[in-house]
């Protein structure tokens, strides 16, 4: 009687303080029908790969990212989760900054990683640009294959949105649909 009483109020604290999931079970839930979650950790440490100083050119420019995983990471009365938080130096061909949030806090800073994509071959990022009423915000998707763990790519897709300013010959920080191919540094 004592076991059952226990398995009882354990089965019910454990429901109220919340559940914990995996990256990969977040990865496939369809809208509507995930489980009810406090927390997605990195269970298999797949945010691991991405973690570092990555560099890479396109367009005359250069291309400097550094990213961390953060645990338990998220924003006031949000999901808490496991991902990677980034930033990013972009210098043109004659070594000038053009774009520079090294300094930034980690509550400030461009990228905040959302989730996998559910194949798990992409890890997506929500970034903020410069110009954030020229709709340079969006998803960046993180890919590494396993046959070449020290190469990544990265492409950038602006959300469609409505233009709230002047954005006459406005280019985002970040080229859209275009591949960066970066090598771990």
């Amino acid at each position: 009687m004592k076991n059952i009483l226990s398995i009882i109020c354990f089965a019910i604290f454990s429901s109220c303080i919340g559940q914990t999931i995996s990256l990969e079970t977040m990865a496939q839930c369809q809208p509507g029908s995930c489980p009810t979650a406090t927390y997605v950790k990195d269970i298999n440490n797949l945010l691991n790969k991405y973690v570092g100083t990555w560099k890479g050119a396109l367009n005359g420019k250069n291309y400097e990212f550094k990213f961390v995983k953060k645990e338990n990471f998220g924003f006031e009365n949000n999901l808490k989760a496991d991902r990677l938080i980034g930033t990013l130096k972009i210098t043109n061909s004659n070594g000038a900054v053009e774009y520079d949030s090294f300094n930034k806090q980690d509550s400030e800073t461009d990228f905040f990683g959302d989730n996998f994509q559910p194949n798990l071959k992409a890890y997506m990022i929500r970034f903020a640009g410069g110009k954030l009423g020229c709709i340079d915000y969006g998803y960046v998707y993180l890919r590494i294959k396993p046959e070449t763990p020290n190469n990544m790519s990265v492409n950038f897709h602006p959300d469609n949105d409505i233009v709230k300013q002047d954005c006459s010959n406005f280019k985002t920080t970040l080229p859209d649909n275009q591949i960066i191919h970066l090598t771990r540094q």
